[in-house]
């Protein structure tokens, strides 16, 4: 186990956190957008992108990773890692406005699947995962800084 694999672990999250908080603001930009990309002739209201993410070790049961981190040449704790980035397969909405542009015959516009608040919670919770990473990471480097001084 290397002195600086809690520093790697943190700086894994706060990448990670930092790419939610993208698409976050992505989704959040798009919200109102009708014509995002064309399928088969026709224009696409924006999808939701959501995040996939894992443990960049490849195992993932806790007894393979209680085993691992107890051995002599422990590599447990890797950090995260962004599976992919996802668009959320779940309807558009449909909203009656029969002068928008993009409306049917019906007078329904299909608007992205974007809800405000779900994208809100997400952000929040990126911003406290990515404060708390650089708490730990300032931790790590404060006990680094201390050991340093034990030599002198």
């Amino acid at each position: 186990m290397s002195i600086f694999n809690s520093i790697n672990i943190s700086a894994s999250a706060l990448t990670m956190q930092r790419l939610r908080m993208d698409v976050v603001s992505s989704n959040m930009a798009n919200a109102e957008t009708t014509r995002s990309k064309m399928v088969n002739g026709v224009w696409q209201p924006y999808r939701r992108k959501m995040v996939e993410i894992s443990s960049s070790d490849s195992n993932n049961s806790f007894s393979t990773f209680f085993n691992e981190s107890i051995s002599a040449n422990s590599s447990a704790g890797n950090g995260v890692k962004v599976t992919k980035v996802s668009e959320d397969q779940s309807p558009f909405k449909l909203v009656y406005n029969p002068e928008h542009p993009d409306a049917d015959k019906n007078g329904y516009v299909q608007m992205p699947n974007v809800d405000p608040l779900k994208e809100m919670v997400d952000l929040m919770g990126a911003t406290r995962s990515y404060e708390a990473n650089v708490t730990v990471l300032n931790a790590s480097k404060g006990l680094l800084m201390k050991a340093l001084e034990i030599g002198k």
